[in-house]
């Protein structure tokens, strides 16, 4: 692609969220997140390639009917109330819409079915971008509306997202469809929590983000597209090893790391708030989630000599760690000491 086609797509991209998130009026939010669709198809069929064509359908549509959904949402409030205000209160068809139509821009459960598919039709460096800068309008949305919306809805919608993300990726061997389900289960979290205390809501998203793009920026130095890869990364770099460990363990939510920091506040605010039985299940389901990045770190870390991977060995050059790389990595590792003040 033509760098500067690339940089105006990058910029309508970027001006897409920014409209949306900083908008208090529905018709602007609304047109803040169709720019920010029809600035992302170009990213993901650039490739001219069949699953690249399958991805951009199936991202295409599902977007624009959850845009509609939320175009219908707030024409009916509007209708009701006479006003466009999105932290005005709505009526209970309105924020049905609502909820649904934000469910199917995150991949929440049960309208999580396009995202692992078009995670695995794109790029490595796109699929970045859908897990990562394309979740950001949405979730503003939800802190926006959270008095409006129903907390029993989200948070059963939470519960089965962290259900949903801990066994699909049990059986995943591609590591972008892993992270998408890595990604379902996260936004459940952050959807249980939303209604409640939307500061932590907003931590969870900020460590879930720098998590992810350690992660993906890992795949993408080692060129690793499946587990079968990930066995010969420690002849590429043996600190990216080490880095790409911790960083699964963090996404994990394993103590002393990053990780753990919002699923402890998360399931303590639950518990305070006499929600023992969604607690319990996504406490539970984080053990399947914990199950396969266990295995993405027995894979990558622990299969060394005399093991023999059933791969070719990658030959070593000169690796060095990215920007994007040593800017996230600290925070995705290192921020459990300071949670008191990070979620004053």
């Amino acid at each position: 692609m033509n760098p500067s086609t690339t940089t105006l797509i990058m910029i309508s991209l970027a001006t897409g969220t920014i409209i949306t998130a900083s908008s208090f009026h529905w018709f602007m939010a609304w047109i803040g997140l169709e720019m920010n669709t029809l600035a992302i198809i170009p990213i993901i069929s650039k490739l001219h390639h069949p699953r690249a064509t399958e991805a951009a359908t199936k991202y295409f549509l599902t977007q624009a009917a959850a845009s509609a959904l939320i175009l219908f949402s707030s024409m009916i409030n509007a209708w009701q109330s006479g006003m466009w205000d999105i932290t005005q209160p709505s009526n209970p068809t309105s924020s049905i819409l609502f909820t649904i139509a934000i469910a199917m821009k995150l991949g929440l459960a049960p309208t999580h079915f396009w995202l692992p598919e078009v995670l695995q039709g794109v790029t490595m460096t796109t699929a970045l971008i859908i897990s990562t800068w394309q979740k950001l309008a949405p979730m503003t949305l939800i802190y926006l509306t959270t008095n409006n919306l129903s907390p029993t809805t989200l948070i059963l919608m939470g519960a089965l997202s962290t259900c949903i993300g801990g066994w699909g990726g049990i059986n995943q061997t591609q590591t972008r469809k892993i992270m998408a389900y890595s990604s379902i289960a996260h936004f459940g979290w952050m959807a249980a929590i939303s209604p409640m205390l939307t500061n932590i809501m907003l931590l969870n998203l900020t460590i879930y983000t720098m998590m992810t793009i350690s992660m993906f920026t890992t795949l993408i130095m080692t060129k690793s597209k499946t587990i079968q890869n990930l066995t010969t990364t420690w002849t590429l770099s043996p600190a990216l090893t080490a880095i790409t460990l911790l960083t699964l363990l963090s996404l994990g939510g394993l103590p002393p790391l990053s990780g753990f920091t919002p699923k402890w506040l998360i399931l303590n605010e639950l518990i305070h708030q006499k929600f023992i039985i969604p607690t319990t299940i996504m406490a539970l389901s984080s053990l399947l989630s914990l199950f396969f990045y266990l295995r993405l770190t027995y894979t990558t870390a622990l299969t060394l000599a005399p093991n023999t991977p059933n791969t070719t060995y990658k030959w070593r050059f000169s690796t060095q760690l990215s920007t994007p790389l040593t800017t996230t990595i600290p925070m995705a590792l290192l921020t459990l000491p300071i949670t008191s003040i990070l979620t004053q």
